[in-house]
């Protein structure tokens, strides 16, 4: 396709952003690669078709360097593909003079610790907390607010590292376990934060701003599980209709924050807790949800991230003329994670039939298949497959998500322990 709509860069571009790309090549544009590290990190590793883009970009570290070779394509946007790329892609919009969020507020967006400090500062809730850098001044932290504290990295994702502690010896081994640890990105952990364990539904809320003005593209409401070994554990995201009394709560709080960490142009993921006093921030990340998760919103309304984000850098005046429209749902929407109990090599799956026959049964995304190694899933990064349900009618798709429920556990999985 020929280049109509200019070049847009997309910073750590991976797989799990591919469709964000497909999205601009399908609206006329070039596609320019950035990967913001020398070394892919290990979350990302894997086989990567970079062909479809028209260039890729490794940044070397010198950011004069990496900016005028991407000028060199004459760039419309610059935009973080990749939790890990949110601060070069800061760096080079601004130095670029494109639409930017901007430098001075980046930290925020990337630390957790600062994130947090920083919401509270501009007047927005936040959970207490405290930047940890060894035991002591933990476990004296711990003792001083008492009940169950999260401890977790500053810098990572997909829930790696996050742990839910009732004591105080709990916090110093999670903060053992942090300390010299490498996370999914590759960093090696120095500190930690600690925070209060917010008691409340957790949603998430996926937006798109262009100039300061916010779209709300999905919101989503986690189902959680705890069992031996595994608390808290992610099951499923249920897409929030419009009329839901808790989604308006959400949203505006969810600006807020975007506004608080200066997020003005481009997507935008949110992780919020409803406590009992109202919204709480859990984590925000500068960028392209997840999971997969525009594919599902678009499943559901025709919307999501990809074809805002479009939007928003290729027809920006459009994008301000419609971002206040209403949010309509044609299907009602949930996205399942089993959880496998054990870990071993995996022979088969011998229910997934049984879930194909489900009445709204959309489509299944098999993250570890037969022959290979099934981790005991604890988190996002050791999930083994995706089940999306899809359905008019909202009771349809609660009865087949409580079925699925059913099906999950150790006969669901054909694992060899031993292999």
């Amino acid at each position: 396709m020929g280049n109509t709509a200019g070049s847009v860069v997309l910073v750590d571009a991976y797989p799990s952003s591919h469709a964000l790309a497909k999205a601009f090549m399908e609206h006329g544009c070039e596609v320019v690669r950035v990967q913001s590290t020398v070394d892919v990190p290990k979350c990302y590793q894997g086989a990567f078709d970079t062909t479809e883009f028209s260039d890729n970009i490794v940044h070397q570290g010198v950011l004069d360097d990496t900016a005028e070779a991407v000028a060199k394509h004459e760039p419309v946007a610059v935009i973080a593909a990749g939790e890990y790329g949110v601060e070069l892609a800061d760096r080079l919009s601004e130095a670029l003079a494109l639409p930017t969020n901007g430098t001075r507020l980046s930290p925020a967006r990337r630390n957790k610790f600062i994130q947090i400090d920083t919401i509270k500062a501009a007047g927005v809730r936040g959970a207490r907390q405290k930047l940890i850098e060894d035991e002591d001044s933990l476990i004296a932290w711990h003792r001083e607010i008492g009940g169950r504290v999260v401890v977790k990295p500053l810098r990572s994702a997909a829930n790696d590292g996050v742990t839910v502690c009732d004591t105080p010896q709990e916090s110093a081994a999670a903060f053992r376990r942090i300390l010299g640890a490498t996370t999914v990105f590759s960093e090696v952990n120095s500190s930690a934060v600690v925070q209060e364990y917010l008691v409340g539904g957790e949603y998430v809320v996926d937006t798109v701003s262009r100039d300061g003005h916010h779209r709300a593209t999905d919101v989503w409401k986690y189902s959680k599980m705890s069992v031996p070994g595994v608390r808290d554990r992610i099951t499923a995201g249920h897409l929030i209709a419009p009329d839901s009394p808790v989604r308006q709560t959400l949203v505006d709080y969810a600006f807020t924050v975007l506004d608080a960490l200066g997020i003005r142009h481009g997507p935008a993921h949110l992780e919020v807790i409803l406590t009992d006093e109202g919204p709480c921030l859990v984590e925000v990340g500068a960028r392209i949800a997840g999971a997969n998760t525009p594919y599902y919103a678009e499943l559901a309304a025709g919307e999501s991230q990809n074809t805002w984000t479009v939007e928003a850098y290729l027809h920006p005046e459009r994008f301000l003329a419609t971002y206040a429209r209403p949010y309509r749902l044609d299907r009602h929407v949930t996205v399942c994670w089993p959880t496998a109990p054990q870990a071993g090599r995996l022979r088969a799956y011998p229910l997934l039939d049984t879930v194909r026959e489900l009445e709204s049964f959309n489509n299944v995304e098999v993250f570890v298949p037969p022959g290979g190694q099934v981790a005991k899933t604890v988190d996002d990064s050791t999930k083994t497959i995706a089940v999306g349900l899809a359905h008019p009618v909202a009771e349809t798709v609660e009865r087949d998500y409580n079925t699925l429920c059913y099906l999950d556990g150790p006969a669901f999985y054909d694992v060899d322990p031993a292999a």
